[in-house]
């Protein structure tokens, strides 16, 4: 069966179209297609607090075309979810009513805690097949910056913190901001503390594969921060033309590796699994919870 989910992001909008395969003990997920719009509703939102009509036309169209492609998979089940920047911009009513009239999608606009919980219901420890390990999941946009702590039995806590990539490139990130979150990282792991991290995001996939890991294993957080510094020493320029970065990742990728290592160096984990599950995979995950439920 098929699922779809639209995450629309600080940085980016994402279109995920998933099989569900449930022939066996467990579902599989098989991503069929993934499409990403890089429209930047960030810029607006967090420096002007309102998305500007050129965004929106953007991001109109956008939707139009998801919606499109949407009818011509059929999935069971979508979930549109809008984060960081929507949270914060005075006209998202607006945009959602414009949205749901062009398109005919309900875009839900998210708080953090709720963002937190559709990814955690990835389940990603089942996937490492890690047991009783203790995981920090860590997923950086370009709003927000989302931690989890959790085993395979609870979630001991999270957290949402406005401190993410075009928050930083616009200079909206305080140094009180930096030490909310750090405390908060200290204190929650000082009775459970994390056998590894885990990171989702953009970002952090591309470091992963800059680093030249194999997929399903680990990353360490000095890499991390080697790929931070290695980075840093190029101009934004030189990140397209001489290390083959898309222009819209060649800017946010150094504020997002050093959210990434700064968070692992103070919960004092020096390993990261980097699965590749964000948002949008939780979101095919809720709606084949709740698919399944109904038909039981």
């Amino acid at each position: 069966m098929r699922f779809a989910a639209i995450d629309v992001g600080s940085n980016a909008v994402r279109l995920l179209l998933c099989r569900v395969d449930t022939d066996g003990i467990e579902p599989v997920y098989e991503k069929d297609s993934f499409v990403r719009m890089p429209i930047r509703l960030g810029e607006d939102a967090f420096v002007h607090k309102n998305i500007s009509r050129e965004k929106i036309s953007r991001l109109v169209s956008t939707m139009i075309a998801f919606r499109h492609l949407m009818d011509a998979y059929e999935p069971k089940r979508f979930m549109a979810c809008a984060t960081s920047a929507m949270r914060e911009a005075d006209n998202s009513e607006d945009v959602v009513s414009i949205i749901k009239e062009k398109s005919g999608i309900d875009l839900n606009v998210i708080s953090g805690r709720k963002e937190a919980k559709i990814i955690y219901s990835n389940r990603i420890e089942k996937i490492l097949g890690t047991g009783g390990a203790t995981y920090l999941h860590i997923d950086v946009g370009g709003g927000s910056t989302e931690l989890i702590l959790f085993n395979d039995k609870r979630v001991f806590a999270y957290r949402s913190f406005n401190i993410g990539t075009i928050r930083i490139l616009e200079d909206m990130v305080t140094k009180d901001d930096w030490k909310e979150m750090k405390k908060w990282v200290k204190n929650i792991t000082i009775e459970h503390v994390p056998d590894y991290a885990i990171g989702s995001g953009g970002n952090i996939n591309k470091l992963f594969r800059m680093s030249g890991k194999k997929d399903g294993t680990l990353i360490k957080a000095k890499k991390i921060k080697l790929l931070h510094i290695y980075l840093k020493g190029f101009s934004m320029e030189q990140r397209i033309t001489d290390i083959g970065l898309r222009p819209d990742r060649a800017d946010v990728i150094v504020p997002a590796s050093k959210i990434y290592y700064s968070v692992m160096k103070w919960a004092n984990v020096n390993e990261m699994y980097v699965p590749q599950l964000g948002l949008a995979e939780g979101m095919i995950h809720v709606l084949y919870s709740e698919y399944k439920k109904n038909i039981l």
